[in-house]
C-alpha cells in the first residue's frame, strides 16, 4: 500500500479518535473495559548512533516540544498487567556537528506502538514493547558558524525508509506522568536514494536514540465524585 494512503488513513483515524474521545460520555466510558488515554510525547530529547564513512560518534542532543500529539487505547488484564496501543505524531531527529559546520535532520512521523504494561494499573506501572512510525515529512538545515542557512523540506521523502521501527522502555506515574527510552534499531536513512546519481547516504548509518516525556492530558479512568449530602427541609405540618 501507497505511503501516503496509509499516513492520511493514520491522522484521519487519529483526528476522528480525538474528537470522539473529547465528545465521549462519562457514563460510557465508565461501563467500558477498555480505555483511551490522551497520552503523547510532550518533550522530546533526542541523539543518534552515527557511523559515517566507518566513523563512530554520538550525534548532538535535539530536543523538541512541538509538535506531538497522540491517544492510546488501554486494556487492563487484571489489577497489576494490561496492554496497551495508539497512535500518535512525532517530531524526531537529530544534530550533526563537524568543526563549525552543522546540519539538523527531522521527520514528521505517524505511528503505532504496541506494549505490555506491569505495575498497579490504576496508579503507577512499568512497560515495554514496539511499534513503527511512517515519515511523512523530511527536513533538513545546515549552516556554518556565522554563516548563511540553507533548509529544505520534502512531503513523503524518499530520503529517509518508508517506515522506522522501534523499540521502547518506560514508566508511568500516579499523576499521569510518563518517561520512556526509545530506540530505533535501522537507518534513519535510506542508503539507496540518489542526488543526480549519487547514493548521497549510501555510507552514512544513523540510528536514532531517544528520551520521551508525557503527561495524560483528560484522559484514562475517572475518579468517583463524591456525592454531596441533601438536607430535607423540617415538615411545617402541625401534628393533632
Amino acid at each position: 500500500m501507497n505511503r501516503i494512503y496509509i499516513v492520511f488513513t493514520l491522522v484521519y483515524l487519529l483526528m476522528t479518535s480525538t474528537s470522539l474521545h473529547a465528545q465521549q460520555d462519562k457514563k460510557v466510558r465508565k461501563a467500558k473495559k477498555a480505555y483511551v488515554s490522551s497520552m503523547a510525547e510532550g518533550s522530546i530529547l533526542g541523539t543518534a548512533m552515527l557511523d559515517i564513512n566507518n566513523s563512530s560518534k554520538l550525534a548532538t542532543m535535539r530536543y523538541s516540544a512541538f509538535f506531538h500529539s497522540g491517544l492510546q487505547l488501554h486494556k487492563d488484564l487484571s489489577k497489576s498487567f494490561g496492554v496497551f496501543t495508539g497512535l500518535g505524531i512525532k517530531n524526531i531527529g537529530f544534530i550533526n556537528k563537524i568543526n563549525d559546520s552543522t546540519v539538523k535532520r527531522r521527520v514528521y512521523t505517524v505511528g503505532v506502538p504496541i506494549g505490555l504494561k506491569f505495575g498497579l494499573m490504576k496508579k503507577s506501572f512499568v512497560m515495554l514493547g514496539g511499534g513503527v512510525d511512517i515519515p511523512f515529512n523530511y527536513k533538513e538545515k545546515g549552516f556554518v558558524k556565522r554563516g548563511k542557512k540553507d533548509k529544505f523540506n520534502e512531503w513523503f521523502s524518499n530520503r529517509t525508509p518508508s517506515f522506522l521501527p522501534y523499540a521502547f522502555i518506560g514508566a508511568r506515574s500516579k499523576k499521569g506522568f510518563q518517561i520512556k527510552l526509545q530506540y530505533y534499531p535501522t537507518n534513519f536513512f535510506n542508503q539507496d536514494y540518489k542526488e543526480n546519481g549519487v547514493a548521497i547516504y549510501q555510507n552514512y548509518d544513523a540510528k536514532l536514540l531517544m528520551l520521551t516525556f508525557g503527561a495524560d492530558i483528560g484522559g484514562g479512568k475517572k475518579k468517583k465524585k463524591k456525592k454531596m449530602p441533601v438536607f430535607k427541609k423540617p415538615s411545617t405540618t402541625k401534628t393533632l
